[in-house]
């Protein structure tokens, strides 16, 4: 399995420099002010590199949620029980969750993957790629073996290789399993040497005295384990969850397909600093659609190196802001393929220098 793994890391390359510049020149032939679109300029310029195209469009874009539990969940750090995960699969595989109608709405599919559910599940949609009935407590122990965490790993690789060669140009990361917040502030204090205090948050709405609880079991969790910063498959296994890394194997796979991917909330941010640390050149790869209400999400997208697209105060996950930003992206396109430049609208130099 490692060898399959370095085997997608080593297709990853840099963006294409040539599309970059392209697009960089087409924006500043457009009929508008050098840098006036502002950030979607940006945007522009980043989806040319990734894509290889000067000026992409994304017919067929790819919702996946990855779904698994947590065995931290017993140390009481949620507020809702874990068998609300079971219950909100059907829910999304029958298309009622708000990640469904989103996509609905943004021309999207949606694929949901069981990688590690405490429950038996069973759905002509679904994807069964279950490794195990959900982690250890990793306030005790190990959340899972190196090896379980390597397999979810290349389960992500294998959906996105599926879906590529089923036509999709574009995925955005999705999730579900109640306590995930927890590794993903826990993953996120390994790789960054932040305090707890500072990467926990209330997740799906904890109170007070949770929340101060819920510090404790990262700290406890990040003594017991003493999780590697140095090795990534190390803070995955110890700390981190199925679906965790499920989407880390995600990110690495469109990377490693020259297709961007669009990092939705905290937990997808984990898996992106787990993708990165595999893969330093995979962060090339990644969109950041949004900045969650989830206490960590900023720093955490700070320290990928990335500016979200939305600030909505969004803290449901399963692909939401990811969904959202599409829109963005689609604007990006139609104008990067339908806006007249300064030569086509007849526009003369010395007119093109006014404005």
């Amino acid at each position: 399995m490692l060898s399959a793994m370095n085997e997608v890391i080593g297709r990853i390359e840099a963006p294409d420099e040539k599309s970059v510049l392209g697009a960089v020149n087409r924006l500043n032939n457009l009929t508008k002010p050098p840098g006036s679109l502002g950030r979607l300029e940006t945007l522009a310029v980043r989806l040319a590199g990734i894509s290889a195209i000067e000026n992409p469009s994304y017919k067929k874009r790819t919702v996946v949620v990855m779904a698994a539990d947590h065995g931290v969940c017993c140390e009481g750090v949620s507020a809702f029980p874990q068998e609300v995960t079971l219950q909100m699969a059907h829910n999304f595989l029958t298309g009622g969750a708000a990640v469904n109608v989103l996509a609905r709405q943004g021309n999207a599919e949606v694929k949901f993957v069981d990688v590690g559910i405490n429950g038996e599940l069973s759905h002509p949609d679904l994807i069964a790629r279950k490794v195990r009935m959900g982690t250890d407590n990793m306030a005790v122990g190990p959340a899972m073996s190196r090896d379980e965490a390597l397999q979810a790993l290349l389960i992500g690789v294998k959906v996105v290789q599926d879906a590529v060669q089923d036509g999709t140009e574009l995925f955005i990361t999705g999730e579900m399993g109640i306590g995930n917040t927890t590794a993903s502030a826990a993953i996120l204090c390994a790789f960054e040497d932040i305090s707890p205090e500072l990467a926990v948050g209330r997740g799906t709405g904890i109170d007070d005295a949770q929340l101060r609880n819920k510090v404790r079991v990262v700290e406890q969790a990040l003594h017991t384990n003493q999780p590697n910063a140095t090795d990534p498959l190390d803070v995955l296994s110890k700390v981190g969850g199925l679906e965790i890394a499920g989407l880390a194997g995600i990110i690495l796979g469109a990377a490693a397909n020259r297709v961007p991917v669009v990092i939705d909330g905290f937990i997808s941010s984990a898996a992106a600093l787990v993708a990165r640390a595999l893969a330093p050149e995979s962060a090339s790869y990644m969109i950041a659609s949004h900045v969650s209400g989830e206490q960590g999400h900023r720093l955490m997208l700070q320290r990928l190196g990335l500016e979200p697209l939305l600030d909505l105060g969004l803290r449901l996950g399963e692909g939401t802001g990811g969904v959202l930003s599409l829109h963005l992206i689609d604007a990006v396109s139609h104008i990067m393929n339908e806006m007249a430049t300064f030569e086509s609208a007849g526009v003369s130099a010395a007119e093109k220098d006014s404005k």
